[in-house]
């Protein structure tokens, strides 16, 4: 499950940034770009640190980055669709797997949490 997660996680990093390139370059919709490019990488960096972290409380502290970062790449995905007409069908689908990625993270903390409980 491990190695799963690790290849969607970048994956989807690989699709936001091709996204982020069929849109024009423009003041405006860079900073969104850039925003994206940036949280949807850090799901991906914090979620690979997090399978590396030597204690239960790193572990969570790392996910609950992942789980930060996947909302704001979320966030920023709203916006591209409700200010573009451009890849509406691609900008749902990574906002789909965006909230996949954002409930297994969401998962695994309380999975967690119960365990040290």
């Amino acid at each position: 499950m491990k190695q799963i997660l690790k290849n969607r996680t970048k994956k989807y990093v690989a699709d936001c940034w091709s996204l982020c390139n069929k849109f024009p370059v423009s003041r405006e919709y860079n900073a969104f770009y850039n925003q994206l490019i940036r949280c949807s990488s850090s799901v991906e960096a914090n979620y690979r640190a997090a399978c590396r972290t030597k204690s239960d409380a790193d572990f969570i502290n790392k996910l609950k980055i992942a789980e930060e970062e996947a909302d704001e790449s979320m966030y920023f995905l709203e916006l591209l669709l409700e200010l573009s007409d451009k890849e509406d069908k691609e900008i749902k689908r990574l906002h789909a797997e965006g909230n996949e990625l954002l409930s297994i993270v969401v998962a695994s903390i309380k999975t967690m949490r119960n365990r040290k409980s």
